[in-house]
């Protein structure tokens, strides 16, 4: 099926009703001017190991192990 195609049969699809909606949590969002505080990298301690988040010259962001 083609994304034209999936697109439409979406459009087309009755909506769900109150009964049948799924309620999605909403995903906690973390500013990154917050999260570095004027830092260019910062740890991440999971599961016994220390990740990088480092933002680079182009204010992209690397996540290394």
């Amino acid at each position: 099926m083609t994304i034209s195609a999936q697109r439409n049969a979406q459009e087309k699809a009755p909506s769900a009703t109150r009964d049948d909606a799924v309620v999605e949590k909403a995903v906690p969002r973390i500013n990154s001017r917050d999260l570095f505080r004027q830092m260019r990298e910062v740890e991440i301690a999971h599961e016994g190991r220390i990740y990088r988040l480092r933002l680079t010259q182009l204010n992209k962001l690397i996540l290394t192990a």
